[in-house]
């Protein structure tokens, strides 16, 4: 639904959207009428004191605005129940009755202001009365802060701007105004986005770098939002019954064929190689994240085991490391990867926008220089991440398609300018000249890896990467390919970073506006069924998301399409869900670095998978299984370094188990 136009302006909140706050709103006012009813019929005796009979007046005129109130919510909470999202016709009294609601705060502020003042007075009356007022006007005042909270939440900036377009269809955005407005509304977007984010990351700095990175981000926002009339709740509601969309078409596809053929045993052999190199050298990947992954994975006794490194003066073998800020970190390096302080050549947390801490050690038993590069852990790498431009990477390679995601690009280049001009990996190897170099990192610090890898290659031919959930949108096609040889990408799940780019963020937003635009349920209902969908699972066919000859009959009109949602229309943008999206030239379509090892859970261990012990399969895939964004609870949570790590651990000892086993071990591996 279009966000409400009230007062000449648009804000962020839609006529459907009073449901669960009317209802809170109700709950208490019906409480607070009661209470004051009780306390005037229980003590109205004790107000024959001086000054009691205004107290008396205050309580009798407050039960009655209180009662016009409650009159007033409750058609605001009865109307916001009806139509849909896409079906504002029965709401269309909304506006008048939230008029009506907030001219009535204008007597509850009087009231309280005269109440607060009485009281103030020294009323000589019974101190339970007293007492009672008291709160009543505490009350009073707590609800009207909470509704000029809620008021400024839901203000936008832009609804001055917006506020014409909420009802223009496409034919009245082709004239030649009406696209220079929305250029202008694009560019003021551009500057309330610029100015938020200034705002949030106010304690960062300001160096070139971030103001750049600033701009970057600001119009990314913009670009994504600036085109559509949705508000968060049908954002939310839109994600809720595509989880539900997706779990059908899941649960109604016929099971895949079975292939005559098992795998190669060089296939197989090599996924049970990768994953013990992905084993081990995800355990340096989560030590570039230093003390607060290993308190978090170790909450009970992680601070002991390291506190003394926080404390404890330099020793001699901690000079022997190159470095900066390293204060708690080095003791939760040491216990992650099992090594020892002469074993680390250097290891950096200086962290900056398009600066990332990285760690360089020698690791003995695989034989190789390791470089670790951090993931996103501060704002400064969340700016890193959403600079998410495109740029020609220079690096010495074939390829001629070298577009790159120009923040991580960006982060990389400073790594290597590190390992080389300050002769990091020359030190290292002086030390084991006949190791080879391995690069690794999770999320952020993945795709940085794959990139620094890919700059290191002309100098380290041998060079090997281990990319753990990378962001898919990182670079071309070509270079996607090109890095198939000394690449490897592990992505857990329905893990949402491998899956993002800016291509599937716009097919993700299309497929909401679709969605969104089908659904024949109120907002209140898709939200409550899906929040119970969400942590108790359930029958995703119980619930339609499209409209039928039947569900069509009971609508009120005007029903509002796909294209309504959109405040800037261009015949380019599709609804139809096989058509290519058209990609702007700043955002191209990128891809996830390497060869890709996909681990899947295997049968349910709970929504959240902390029931029980999960196991997990692994096969080989296909850059195009990640092409969309899937919705579920673990979208996030599949993400995280310790829940990876714990993937890891069960599919390597469960297949280390099964080495006696070959057709339960053939069974879990695929090749796409």
């Amino acid at each position: 639904m279009p966000g409400m136009v009230l007062f000449g302006r648009r804000w962020a909140i839609a006529s459907d959207d009073l449901v669960f706050p009317g209802f809170f709103e109700l709950v208490v006012r019906v409480l607070w009428w009661i209470g004051i009813l009780t306390l005037y019929l229980m003590h109205r005796g004790k107000l024959d004191c001086a000054g009691g009979a205004l107290l008396s007046s205050y309580l009798i005129v407050l039960m009655i605005l209180l009662a016009v109130v409650i009159c007033t919510v409750s058609a605001i909470m009865c109307v916001s129940m009806r139509g849909t999202i896409c079906n504002p016709g029965p709401r269309k009294s909304m506006s008048k009755l939230l008029y009506i609601r907030l001219a009535l705060f204008f007597p509850e502020m009087v009231w309280a202001s005269l109440g607060a003042a009485w009281v103030a007075d020294g009323v000589q009356c019974d101190r339970t009365v007293v007492n009672g007022i008291i709160a009543t006007v505490v009350v009073s005042w707590i609800i009207i802060a909470a509704t000029v909270v809620s008021i400024i939440i839901v203000f936008d900036p832009l609804g001055g701007k917006m506020a014409p377009y909420s009802s223009a269809g496409p034919s009245h955005l082709d004239s030649r105004d009406s696209s220079q407005l929305l250029n202008g509304l694009k560019t003021a977007a551009t500057s309330v986005w610029e100015t938020r984010i200034k705002l949030l990351c106010c304690c960062i700095g300001k160096d070139d770098h971030t103001r750049v990175a600033f701009s970057s981000t600001a119009e990314l926002f913009s670009t994504y939002f600036s085109d559509t009339d949705l508000v968060p709740s049908d954002i939310a509601a839109g994600l809720a019954l595509l989880h539900q969309q997706q779990d059908n078409i899941r649960n109604n596809q016929e099971p895949a064929q079975v292939v005559s053929h098992a795998p190669g045993s060089s296939q197989e052999a090599d996924l049970d190689a990768e994953l013990e190199n992905c084993h081990h050298y995800m355990q340096f990947a989560a030590a570039a994240y230093g003390w607060p992954l290993y308190i978090y994975r170790n909450p009970l006794t992680g601070l002991c085991r390291i506190g003394g490194n926080c404390c404890r003066s330099r020793t001699t073998d901690y000079d022997l490391v190159g470095g900066d800020q390293l204060n708690c970190h080095f003791g939760s390096i040491l216990h992650t990867t099992g090594l020892q302080y002469r074993d680390f050549i250097h290891v950096s947390f200086h962290d900056k926008v398009y600066e990332l801490p990285f760690l360089v050690a020698l690791d003995h038993r695989k034989e190789s220089v390791v470089v670790a590069v951090r993931g996103t852990m501060s704002l400064q790498d969340v700016l890193t991440d959403l600079s998410a431009e495109s740029e020609v990477l220079d690096v010495e390679c074939e390829v001629q398609d070298r577009l790159a995601h120009k923040g991580i690009s960006q982060a990389a280049r400073y790594v290597y300018r590190r390992l080389i001009n300050d002769g990091i990996l020359s030190q290292a190897f002086s030390i084991a000249p006949e190791y080879r170099l391995v690069i690794v990192g999770h999320s952020l610090g993945g795709g940085a890896a794959a990139l620094l890898a890919t700059m290191l290659r002309a100098a380290y031919p041998q060079v090997r990467c281990y990319a753990f959930s990378p962001p898919r949108g990182l670079w071309s096609k070509a270079l996607h390919e090109y890095s198939q040889s000394f690449i490897v990408s592990l992505v857990l799940g329905k893990d949402v970073i491998p899956r993002l780019s800016v291509t599937n963020l716009e097919d993700l937003k299309r497929r909401i506006l679709r969605v969104v635009a089908h659904c024949n349920k109120p907002k209140y209902k898709i939200l409550l069924h899906g929040l119970w969908y969400e942590l108790f699972g359930g029958n995703p066919n119980n619930f339609p998301t499209e409209l039928d000859g039947g569900d069509q009959e009971v609508l009120t009109q005007p029903l509002l399409g796909e294209q309504s949602l959109l405040t800037r229309w261009s015949p380019a943008y599709s609804f139809s869900s096989d058509s290519p999206l058209d990609s702007s030239p700043k955002y191209p379509p990128l891809y996830p670095p390497g060869r890709i090892i996909h681990l899947q859970e295997e049968g349910a261990s709970g929504r959240f998978g902390c029931c029980s012990a999960a196991h997990y399969s692994a096969k080989w895939s296909h850059e195009a299984e990640f092409s969309k964004i899937l919705i579920g609870p673990k979208m996030l949570t599949d993400h995280m370094p310790d829940i990876l790590m714990r993937a890891l651990d069960s599919l390597v000892s469960d297949r280390a188990a099964c080495v006696s086993c070959p057709a339960q071990g053939v069974s879990g591996v695929d090749v796409a």
